[in-house]
């Protein structure tokens, strides 16, 4: 694991138009994957509606979040199974595997009742089709990264894999294309009726065409020579988790870069998406839009910024995009707020929120088990209705069995209500009764329903008078790309040449996974609990920010620089 001079690789003899075919296969394949997952996401909060409608909407949409996240959660299991596949019977195997799962699990979700139809079926059914494409994508990114990479020339492997990289974006891009489309073409009453099926439904065509693409590739040189040598691993688990020097790669890998780039990335992505959508109130029309736009922009940034680490280091690089990020944070959603919904934040200056309650009668509003009958105080009523209308407010203890009340501004008071031992039915009468009373306060207060300029029509006048309206958000939403893009643009190149040959596939997928799966793929429903809990839309905000500046100093301390080692030695 020294480093060695670029003048001692060993360089694999691949031509350039087999290089094209290379990069082109792997990435079309990836696309796919990276699409499948992302039109969930893109369709969240529709499909809460559909598969836990009997629960209120605030933990209905939490849930939602989870069910997304439930994808992430199970990445890690595909990435030891089908990196053990990888390393053990060749890279081109395991990617086809992958990409066959991923695809029939997206056009599977297509088909799915909902709980109108089946009940609790429905979103088991669900979870179900979540796992299978979370498991799949576990062994898909690093198998893509590995077989591009062993086939790369050593002074261009970073400009290579950043085509890997740049999917992610392509994919988000087509997710949101047809969502849009699909809006546009049937009305947002029937597109929310039943037409949210289509992104998963055509799915279908789009599997046939990667696998047929997929079929043309051959062995990767690296993993070639290693079958030669008779040094292929049959220890891949062993060598990679029990001997030190190894397990030491993979924890560096995890905490140096892994985890900044599940928080880095999926806020820039997924978390400012939902803040849009469901804090500020931003019609749906006009948060695809923004993102597509954004996403556009991060397209070309992935293969900018893997070029550049081929000429000044991986490591450089990814710091920047940390640290860039890291000063975002709060400035950049406090921006957002601002630019997006102008009334919501002059609100919340000038007519403060407070919700007085017993603090035992106050829970996380974080549970796993999705049970109707949770979260019934009158507290976590009044805490959860205010989460979701997008309300900062403070809390007031109160003496024990004092029934919780929201005061907005000096002089409305609205009395909440506790459900508790209530059917769940009844839970959730008693609660839209509340909304109901809560929402005329709230507006009669200055708190708007919704952001101003919400989308009519899609006609070329009213594209462009949205990008004028939402410049600032638009603005801030491309510097957070910029960071995302320059922490994940050379990290394929990175990851690839920390790993040794034997066990690349598995090593290197396993981290990648807990850091993108479990630290990215669980912060939006996390960091929506932690503004539920401490009544404030931005305070969220310090997990990514705790986690990204950890990174940031093992990266800067431990991380070695590695674009010029040999990956085939």
């Amino acid at each position: 694991m020294t480093d060695a001079p670029a003048s001692s690789q060993t360089s694999p003899e691949v031509s350039p138009a087999k290089m094209r075919q290379v990069v082109a296969a792997s990435a079309a394949g990836t696309v796919f994957e990276w699409y499948d997952f992302f039109v969930y996401g893109a369709l969240a909060s529709v499909m809460s509606a559909h598969f836990f409608a009997g629960l209120p909407d605030a933990q209905a949409f939490v849930f939602t979040l989870l069910t997304f996240a439930v994808g992430f959660i199970v990445r890690p299991l595909g990435a030891l199974v089908f990196g053990k596949i990888g390393d053990s019977t060749g890279r081109k195997g395991a990617f086809l595997i992958t990409i066959t799962i991923m695809g029939l699990a997206t056009f599977a979700i297509g088909l799915l009742p909902t709980a109108e139809d089946i009940g609790v079926w429905a979103p088991i059914l669900l979870v179900a089709m979540r796992v299978l494409q979370g498991f799949a994508l576990g062994g898909e990114y690093g198998g893509a990264a590995i077989y591009v990479a062993e086939h790369a020339h050593p002074k261009r492997r970073g400009a290579a894999t950043g085509w890997i990289q740049g999917t992610a974006s392509i994919g988000l891009i087509g997710a949101l294309g047809v969502v849009l489309g699909s809006r546009a073409l049937l009305g947002e009453e029937a597109f929310r009726e039943w037409g949210w099926r289509i992104p998963f439904l055509i799915s279908i065509g789009l599997l046939g065409v990667s696998v047929w693409i997929r079929l043309q590739l051959e062995e990767s040189p690296a993993f070639k020579k290693l079958q030669d040598e008779g040094k292929v691993s049959k220890r891949a688990y062993a060598e990679s988790f029990t001997e030190w020097p190894n397990l030491r790669i993979v924890l560096l890998a995890l905490f140096g870069v892994m985890m900044a780039q599940g928080v880095v990335w999926y806020t820039a992505h997924f978390y400012s998406q939902f803040y849009l959508e469901r804090i500020l109130k931003i019609d749906s029309q006009s948060v695809n839009l923004i993102m597509i736009a954004v996403v556009l922009i991060s397209a070309p940034l992935y293969i900018f910024f893997a070029r550049l680490s081929d000429k000044v280091g991986r490591k450089p690089v990814m710091l920047f995009g940390m640290l860039l990020m890291l000063a975002l944070y709060f400035p950049g959603f406090h921006y957002i707020t601002r630019a997006g919904n102008p009334a919501l934040d002059a609100a919340s200056q000038t007519t403060p929120v407070s919700v007085f309650a017993y603090p035992g009668d106050c829970t996380f509003q974080l549970d796993l088990t999705g049970g109707a009958q949770q979260f019934a105080t009158s507290c976590d009523i009044a805490k959860g209705a205010l989460s979701n209308a997008g309300i900062s407010y403070r809390t007031i203890n109160a003496p024990v069995g004092t029934t919780a009340r929201v005061e907005i501004g000096r002089d409305v008071v609205v009395e909440s209500v506790n459900a508790v031992g209530q059917s769940a039915s009844e839970i959730r009468a008693t609660r839209t009764a509340f909304n109901d009373r809560l929402r005329e306060a709230l507006t009669q207060a200055g708190y708007p329903a919704a952001a101003p300029g919400a989308m009519q029509g899609w006609s070329v006048a009213e594209v462009l008078r949205v990008f004028s309206e939402k410049g600032g958000v638009i603005g801030i939403m491309a510097l957070f790309i910029v960071a995302a893009c320059a922490l994940y643009g050379p990290q394929a190149a990175a990851l690839v040449e920390l790993f040794p040959t034997r066990i690349r596939y598995t090593a290197m997928s396993f981290p990648y996974h807990i850091g993108t799966g479990w630290f990215g793929g669980l912060l939006p429903a996390i960091v929506f609990a932690i503004n539920t809990a401490t009544g404030s839309i931005y305070q969220g905000l310090w997990f990514p920010v705790i986690v990204t500046a950890l990174a940031v100093i093992i990266t800067f301390f431990f991380w070695p620089e590695t674009k010029d080692r040999d990956i085939h030695a």
